[in-house]
């Protein structure tokens, strides 16, 4: 999905929040973070956010952006959503390239695999606190 086409439905849904990421003027990353039922297909845990439609700009892939946006979100979600603990992502698992990136960033990979549009989704997980049991 385009940013432009999550942007609709960001509008339209108060549980997703358009996350735009800038280099000075240039827009070079962008996702949305979905509460509630967003997670549900993901996560059992209340206290978890997706993060989907996580994308950077083609021309400017390999500078660093997706990573420094990923390592910030932790402290971003703290700050703007208290009551979360985990954020969670869905990675397509022919997309061999993000994986490594989410690894490197502080997402687990826990086995879970969840049905796509037209792939399967590997599902990982940021833990920003511990999660009460």
């Amino acid at each position: 999905m385009s940013p432009k086409e999550s942007i609709e439905l960001v509008k339209k849904d108060k549980n997703r929040h358009a996350v735009l990421v800038f280099d000075e003027d240039k827009l070079v990353t962008f996702f949305v973070l979905h509460e509630k039922e967003g997670v549900t297909p993901y996560s059992s845990n209340e206290q978890a956010i997706l993060i989907r439609a996580f994308s950077t700009d083609f021309y400017e892939q390999g500078k660093g952006y997706a990573k420094a946006a990923l390592q910030l979100l932790p402290n971003f979600v703290l700050e703007h959503f208290p009551t979360i603990n985990e954020l969670v992502l869905g990675v397509n698992l022919p997309n061999t390239a993000a994986q490594p990136l989410y690894k490197k960033c502080g997402f687990v990979d826990e086995g879970k695999i969840a049905k796509g549009f037209r792939v399967e989704i590997k599902v990982m997980s940021y833990y920003i606190r511990k999660i009460n049991s």
